[in-house]
């Protein structure tokens, strides 16, 4: 049975919109406009490297777009079993399963129903003086990989 005071209520469906549009903002832009849902100092961890910044991360998702000169491939994020633990009264970690899918190495189309990647992944988000929750810390680790 799970205890939820009152008072986390609304912090913890901020978080939840927060995860939530992080994942639409790679599905969508490509992570080209990920800046305002990061902290400026976050730590974020992707494709075996850590970005140290928001500016670092930014330029992570730039460059990534370079790398496909007929287009990005079509990604897509689902976000499980959410669950988040405030660690402070500005703080918090959130767990969730990630699947994701993607048209990388693969003809286009809408015949891919196996997904790419599942994986564990945890976020630390920290409200900022804006009042916006932000994610500081992102890392993840692979369940299942599609081969």
């Amino acid at each position: 049975m799970a205890k939820v005071e009152l008072s986390e209520v609304a912090d913890t469906l901020s978080i939840q919109l927060l995860i939530n549009q992080w994942a639409a903002e790679l599905d969508v832009q490509n992570g080209l406009t990920i800046g305002d849902l990061l902290t400026e100092d976050c730590l974020y961890a992707v494709r075996g490297g850590q970005r140290t910044s928001r500016a670092d991360v930014e330029a992570f998702y730039q460059t990534r777009l370079t790398e496909y000169p007929d287009g990005p491939p079509i990604h897509r994020h689902a976000v499980i079993n959410q669950r988040t633990t405030f660690t402070g009264a500005d703080t918090a970690k959130t767990e969730f399963g990630m699947i994701y899918w993607t048209t990388l190495n693969q003809e286009k189309g809408t015949r891919h129903a196996d997904p790419a990647l599942l994986a564990e992944v945890t976020m630390e988000c920290r409200r900022c003086v804006d009042g916006h929750w932000r994610i500081a810390r992102f890392d993840s680790a692979p369940v299942f990989i599609r081969t």
